[in-house]
């Protein structure tokens, strides 16, 4: 039972992570989502969690796959996909350049 709470925990801190990077209410989420102002509010809550098609719509509207939502590690999935968009259109030299700054900005972080 533990471990059901801890990953329900886990859930709703990256739901609340993910919409706040969008920088959006949860009651304008659920609204987008075609539910009640308070759908989104009560899963943070724990009051209640989506159904597989609500968690479906849910990564939908974050823009991401539901791989992307419990990749816990990937802090901005979004962001993540946009810069993998653009470092695809880098030739090898731009790419590696790129590579190099990353590594030096995680270095610092260590």
């Amino acid at each position: 039972m533990i471990e059901i709470e801890v990953e329900e925990e886990k859930f709703v801190n990256r739901l609340t992570q993910l919409r706040q990077q969008k920088n959006v209410s949860a009651r304008d989420m659920s609204l987008s989502l075609g539910q009640s102002d308070g759908y989104i509010n009560k899963i943070e809550n724990r009051k209640s969690m989506p159904s597989l098609f609500g968690f479906l719509c849910i990564c939908d509207y974050l823009g991401i796959t539901p791989k992307e939502f419990f990749d816990y590690e990937t802090k901005s999935p979004v962001i993540s996909n946009a810069l993998s968009d653009e470092i695809r259109r880098l030739d090898y030299a731009e790419s590696m350049h790129i590579l190099e700054v990353i590594r030096d900005i995680n270095k610092r972080r260590k």
